[in-house]
């Protein structure tokens, strides 16, 4: 099978710190991967030599082919990179800043002006392409800063958790970006710690923990490896709600979860879910709301790790090599 982005046994250190600490990946053309994590797993680290931004210590990686160390050059004109915060400059136009792109990128002026009216036309922002990026909402200076990345029609797009800090609404609108270039047969590697980000658009997932990758999978491979199903119950008083998790924790002799005015248990056996509903309907408790569903990616990744992926951050260094 050809792989458009390829590494083995890839590391980082930091003096004493291995940020990456021999990762394998390999991401088929024209699909996307997503790479969970929390902060300080390794995920940007391995972005950036990916990206040949960094030098890796051990290990090897191809990006369409070519090694990310030795055929840097070839590797850099096959992709594009968005990271976490919007690199457009905020004192140019929408179109200035793409028009720039394309002439660093050795495209002439009237080809980068066409380029550019394409791409504020496909990220929706030709309304706004003659104002200074600075005026622009935060959504939409992501959407640019993302049409930046493609002016160069890169093969492989690698995205740094791109909707950091954006509010739901344009996350969702990036979403819908993101899948229009995978529709395109752009392969692209997305790191996030949006869990259900990676549930809307990956084909396949891999979680770092650590330096580490720690489980890999689609979607509905990860959930499955918690073996489990998720009971979900809201009564519809709220001051029910102790009483529910006594029944839910002593017909599945666990304790359950009070968390959203919900009770929320790992099931293995799906006849407790009638169970549980004799024994609220013989206390009179009414539930608004009774689901037995699979794990969540964010079950998953703390039944796997032990921890949530939002934890306190450890810094990533960066090493720029030409």
């Amino acid at each position: 099978m050809q792989y458009a982005i390829e590494a083995t046994g890839l590391a980082k250190r930091y003096g004493e710190t291995r940020a990456l600490d021999g990762i394998d990946l390999a991401v088929p053309q024209g699909r996307l991967l997503g790479v969970l994590g929390p902060n300080g797993a390794g995920k940007t680290t391995a972005v950036r030599i990916l990206a040949t931004l960094l030098r890796p210590d051990e290990g090897r990686a191809a990006v369409g082919g070519f090694d990310v160390v030795k055929d840097a050059h070839r590797v850099r004109s096959l992709i594009g990179l968005t990271g976490q915060y919007a690199a457009v400059d905020e004192m140019l136009t929408g179109v200035e800043n793409l028009v720039m792109i394309g002439r660093l990128l050795g495209m002439s002026r009237a080809d980068s002006r066409r380029r550019a009216a394409e791409l504020l036309e496909r990220f929706d922002l030709s309304d706004a392409g003659g104002r200074a990026t600075k005026t622009y909402s935060g959504g939409m200076r992501r959407r640019l800063d993302l049409a930046a990345s493609l002016v160069g029609r890169p093969q492989v797009l690698f995205l740094d958790e791109p909707t950091t800090g954006l509010d739901p609404r344009s996350r969702t609108e990036l979403w819908s970006v993101v899948r229009g270039l995978m529709a395109d047969g752009v392969t692209v590697l997305l790191t996030t710690q949006y869990l259900e980000e990676a549930d809307q658009l990956a084909d396949d997932i891999v979680v770092f923990d650590h330096g580490r990758v720690i489980a890999s999978g689609t979607s509905d491979e990860l959930k499955a490896t918690t073996g489990a199903q998720v009971l979900e119950v809201r009564p519809l008083e709220a001051a029910h709600l102790d009483l529910v998790a006594e029944v839910v924790a002593d017909v599945i002799g666990e304790t359950p979860d009070l968390t959203g005015g919900r009770v929320t248990a790992s099931v293995h056996d799906p006849a407790v879910v009638s169970a549980v509903v004799r024994r609220l309907d013989d206390l009179g408790v009414v539930a608004s709301e009774l689901a037995l569903r699979k794990s969540s990616l964010d079950e998953v990744f703390l039944a796997i790790t032990g921890h949530r992926a939002e934890e306190e951050p450890t810094a990533e260094k960066e090493e720029v090599f030409a």
